[in-house]
């Protein structure tokens, strides 16, 4: 049997070696999220994997917010973050910036993501979207790739903050 730890020996980095720590060389970009609960994941998501930054675009709140901090937990404060009111300004300062920029989107031509080709020596900026309607057309064709999450039941998408969690994960253990 294992015994479950307490949060005393978790051995977390506090919120300042957070700011000091070597990030992953990723930012997460919210194309109009319009529910706090997945904004406030995400953010929870970027902290655990030490995410350079998170975009919030559009109609996507931004902190402080109570409805953010009941999923983030404080993540909203340790994650840095910017808010862009339209997604591709966002994306254009980060292709300049020299990031990979990728939609993470069903499309035609998707890479599925265990068939991405991640460098480590490379920095990538990854783009959800909307609850309803996805990530942008017009963002989709500003970015350089299409990434998807393969999917093997009866429904056509995953929770934005989900698919969030899971992209995070995949580029954070490539990029680490």
């Amino acid at each position: 049997m294992s015994r479950k730890l307490q949060i005393e020996e978790l051995n977390r980095i506090s919120p300042e070696e957070f700011r000091e720590a070597k990030k992953t060389p990723l930012v997460v970009v919210l194309d109009n999220v319009r529910s706090l609960h997945n904004i406030g994941s995400v953010f929870r998501s970027s902290d655990a994997f030490l995410v350079e930054a998170v975009y919030l675009c559009g109609i996507s709140s931004t902190p402080p917010n109570a409805e953010i901090h009941k999923t983030a937990l404080g993540a909203e404060f340790t994650v840095q973050w910017q808010y862009v009111e339209e997604t591709l300004d966002a994306l254009a300062e980060l292709k300049t910036a020299g990031y990979t920029l990728l939609a993470v989107e069903q499309a035609e031509n998707s890479i599925m993501l265990p068939n991405l080709s991640v460098e480590k020596d490379k920095k990538y900026a990854v783009v959800l979207g909307n609850e309803v309607k996805g990530v942008q057309q017009s963002v989709v064709d500003f970015c350089d790739e299409t990434v998807e999450l393969p999917q093997f039941g009866t429904k056509h998408s995953l929770n934005v903050s989900v698919a969030a969690g899971i992209v995070i994960w995949e580029m954070a253990m490539r990029l680490r």
